[in-house]
């Protein structure tokens, strides 16, 4: 199987983990194995590496790739992580990689149905299974439609498309990517198609509800914190402003000591910091690497260790 996918912030995320030879490691979004296998290249006999992808395509690949290796490489969603760890009896671990989003090669592969640059079937589905796309667009309300658009994809034309979407439904079913990205072109001002194509941010909001993405998130920041040992770290690359929100504020409520209120004379609350940031701020793409992988222009790692 053709699986190309260029790891993104690579030599950054796994000096951020601090590997360990003889740790435990989770990647929980496997991909093309271009992360997971430089974790297991530091692992002695000693160390594990335990890579999750949902999307059965990454999971055959990365098991190729990882073969020979200290690895075991498991179809599960990050989010089921502990249940994952538990079944294998693992307690706590060394360091939890997250690299979030859409993989090159979903959105290289027609077949998908995640791109508007290719004329597919509307699908969008990282695990191949459940509820797809062309499910959302033909079957959810307009004001659900919009909300979703609004909420998902920051997109303030998403009234007029989610209209324009049930308008056009109700002649024949939207089926392929191509046909919804007509209906979002058609919905904005013409100033905004000449400026930029109108339908990346629409085609990531329905690929976020889709993929159930910010549900699954959630779950599995805590999942991956509430597994590591003390100085375990968790690195997570984000690559839109809404899921880096999410991690910001997750790392920072973890990072927090004393909530008792300012006018208190001392704390009662008793709480104590969970975690300390290992980067003040997001680590961004190089010069070098922006050159080689413009996906990597909207990409943020954010690195926390636990107390």
């Amino acid at each position: 199987m053709e699986f190309s996918h260029v790891s993104v912030l690579l030599s950054e995320s796994i000096e951020g983990l601090a590997v360990r030879p003889d740790g435990i490691y989770v990647d929980g979004t496997a991909g093309g194995a271009g992360h997971s296998r430089k974790i297991a290249e530091k692992l002695t006999e000693g160390g594990q590496l335990i890579a999750l992808d949902r999307d059965p395509d990454a999971v055959e690949i990365a098991s190729e790739r990882l073969a020979g290796y200290n690895a075991r490489v498991i179809r599960s969603n990050y989010s089921d992580m502990r249940h994952v760890l538990d079944s294998l009896g693992i307690d706590k671990v060394d360091g939890v990689l997250l690299d979030l989003g859409v993989s090159s090669h979903q959105l290289d592969t027609p077949e998908r149905g995640f791109s508007y640059n290719y004329d597919a079937p509307l699908d969008m589905r990282m695990s191949q299974e459940g509820i797809s796309a062309y499910d959302i667009v033909n079957n959810y309300t307009q004001e659900q439609l919009a909300k979703i658009i609004f909420e998902y994809g920051e997109e303030k034309f998403s009234r007029k498309i989610a209209a324009e979407i049930v308008s056009r439904r109700q002649a024949k079913p939207v089926s392929t990517t191509l046909e919804l990205a007509d209906i979002i072109k058609s919905s904005v001002p013409a100033k905004v198609r000449r400026e930029k194509n109108p339908c990346k941010k629409t085609f990531q909001a329905i690929r976020i509800a889709v993929n159930g993405e910010f549900e699954h998130l959630s779950k599995g920041l805590d999942a991956a914190f509430y597994s590591l040992k003390p100085g375990g770290r968790l690195a997570v690359i984000t690559f839109h402003s809404l899921e880096d929100r999410i991690v910001k504020q997750r790392f920072a409520g973890w990072c927090k000591g004393c909530i008792c209120p300012p006018d208190f004379p001392q704390c009662v609350c008793g709480r104590t910091p969970e975690g300390k940031l290992v980067n003040r701020k997001p680590i961004e793409a190089g010069g070098d690497e922006l050159g080689q992988n413009n996906r990597s222009r909207s990409a943020k790692l954010r690195i926390i260790e636990r107390r």
